[in-house]
């Protein structure tokens, strides 16, 4: 049964994402980043509800008032897209730090393109640690909030919490705005480059914004944290 639900929900998935990147395209020359982010944000939690309903992964938010009015630095455990999809929504404004091959994707890449990501090659570190602070900076300078997976890569459950790279620490020092740091259970219902998916409720729990001054510190903290709320839902 499991099949024919993730079967159903993949199908919606892969066309809706095609119609929305198509949307997205068009309305680039017209639109500003922030609208054409609304519209990706409202596909996000349509995609969201369909999953719920087709196959019974459904999702809570706790700390929901830790999010500031201001720009901040979302953190985040990486396990898969569930989560990579959600964190789009929790402020608009927003820039995602990603690998630069996603933009390759045909229609999807493009359109993700179009919402102004900061993209990277994983292979340059230094430079790629250079260019995020440059142009993270230059985004929280603008108003806009970032979201960033400080493991770098996803991470199996089995595997805990990778180390965090330091480049969120320096951006928030550097720019005297918070983590904001976020643990969740996605990978446990919306399994890393699995075609099923498993019924069960997402837990996402956002905590309070950290203010540091010394970049190692504000990441150990955010880290430790995300660390701790980890093994209580898992």
């Amino acid at each position: 049964m499991n099949i024919i639900k993730s079967l159903i929900f993949n199908v919606f998935f892969y066309i809706s994402v095609v119609l929305c990147s198509f949307t997205i395209i068009l309305l680039y020359p017209v639109l500003k980043t922030s609208s054409l982010q609304e519209i990706a944000s409202i596909w996000v939690i349509a995609l969201l509800k369909v999953l719920k309903g087709v196959c019974g992964v459904a999702w809570e938010v706790i700390g929901h008032e830790n999010i500031p009015k201001t720009p901040c630095i979302f953190v985040s455990n990486h396990q898969g897209q569930w989560e990579s999809f959600y964190l789009q929504t929790l402020s608009i404004p927003n820039s995602s730090i990603i690998k630069k091959e996603l933009l390759y994707i045909p229609i999807f890449g493009w359109a993700l393109a179009c919402l102004k990501p900061v993209h990277l090659r994983r292979a340059r570190k230094y430079k790629s640690m250079k260019k995020i602070v440059s142009q993270g900076s230059k985004k929280l300078k603008s108003g806009t909030s970032l979201i960033m997976f400080p493991e770098g890569t996803r991470s199996s459950i089995q595997n805990g919490i990778k180390k965090f790279s330091s480049s969120c620490g320096y951006l928030s020092v550097k720019n005297n705005v918070p983590l904001v740091p976020i643990c969740h259970n996605s990978g446990l219902y919306w399994k890393n480059k699995k075609f099923i998916k498993e019924s069960g409720l997402v837990k996402v729990i956002i905590g309070e914004p950290i203010y540091g001054k010394d970049p190692k510190d504000v990441t150990d903290k955010a880290y430790e944290w995300i660390k701790l709320k980890f093994n209580e839902i898992h």
